[in-house]
């Protein structure tokens, strides 16, 4: 019988599929999306001067939150979304969300957990800049959410990521 690249064969470690040329496709747009939520943790922590000044800075004093939710204020839901600007427990639950999101994205655990933390995130993202100016309906926060769930169906934590280790395989929720 012969197999293609795209097709699974058994490899030495019983129960363990080959890997393809797809699941490294798949665990590098998890790690580069990981990326994406974890540097805009570290900027908005320190300030490293990329989308936030370091005066403007979680650690000075800052609100990572106003600045996207106070510019909401004339949109679609903007009433809701600008009273959430700069409230404490919003600011704690955004970073701890892209902190969490961020790191398991790119240690290939709990990404079922992520996937849907981290698209409910970009979907109230999206809903706060409502109507969309360059496009009636999609934009990157729907495009982001849509992958967060393909890499969480398609198991992309097992491919260059810790999805592989005994616990993570025995614990459904770190998968």
């Amino acid at each position: 019988m012969v197999t293609t690249p795209s097709q699974a064969v058994m490899s030495t470690d019983p129960g363990e599929a080959a890997k393809r040329p797809v699941d490294y496709v798949w665990a590098i747009a998890r790690i580069a999306i990981g990326w994406v939520f974890l540097w805009a943790f570290l900027d908005k922590t320190f300030g490293w001067g990329f989308a936030t000044p370091a005066a403007k800075s979680w650690l000075n004093g800052g609100s990572p939150t106003t600045g996207f939710l106070k510019g909401t204020g004339e949109n679609a839901l903007g009433g809701l979304f600008s009273g959430l600007a700069g409230q404490a427990w919003v600011d704690w639950l955004f970073m701890a969300g892209l902190l969490g999101i961020g790191l398991a994205l790119v240690l290939g655990v709990g990404l079922r957990i992520a996937a849907v933390a981290g698209g409910l995130l970009l979907v109230l993202m999206w809903a706060a800049e409502l109507p969309l100016t360059t496009n009636p309906f999609m934009d990157e926060h729907i495009i982001y959410a849509i992958v967060l769930t393909g890499l969480a169906l398609a198991g992309a934590g097992t491919t260059l990521g810790l999805g592989n280790l005994p616990i993570v395989r025995r614990t459904p929720y770190l998968r």
